[in-house]
């Protein structure tokens, strides 16, 4: 199996009145829970507020800098995602497709490479 992130960017997503994301909500959450019976779910969070970034850091002669947000020159962050196991390409487009007709907005599908090496330790077991 190989894991995948769905998610969208929250600049991709039109405003929406309160009931009209309590409706997205209840739908997305529908589909999760699909995911979820299938046996596919890893791990999600949704709406994201992007005034919760924290903070970035980046290197600087082997020290940690710290600024605000995400990115200096960029206010795009992400809105939501949902991390998914399973077999193929078109297994994580069928989800990815599910959560973007539940939500009525653009998704992107990436790939994780295997875990290899030290980070293989860190994988949690599936196996019931």
């Amino acid at each position: 199996m190989t894991e995948y992130l769905i998610a969208f960017n929250d600049e991709w997503v039109p405003p929406h009145t309160r009931e009209e994301l309590l409706a997205k909500a209840e739908a997305s959450v529908a589909v999760l829970d699909e995911m979820v019976a299938a046996g596919v779910f890893v791990y999600g969070a949704g709406g994201i507020d992007g005034s919760t970034a924290l903070c970035g850091v980046t290197s600087v002669d082997g020290e940690p800098v710290f600024t605000d947000g995400p990115y200096v020159e960029t206010k795009e962050h992400l809105g939501g995602f949902a991390v998914i196991d399973v077999p193929d390409d078109e297994t994580a487009r069928y989800w990815a497709g599910r959560l973007a007709v539940a939500l009525d907005w653009p998704q992107e599908v990436h790939r994780f490479p295997p875990r290899i090496g030290p980070a293989a330790k860190f994988a949690p077991s599936r196996e019931a």
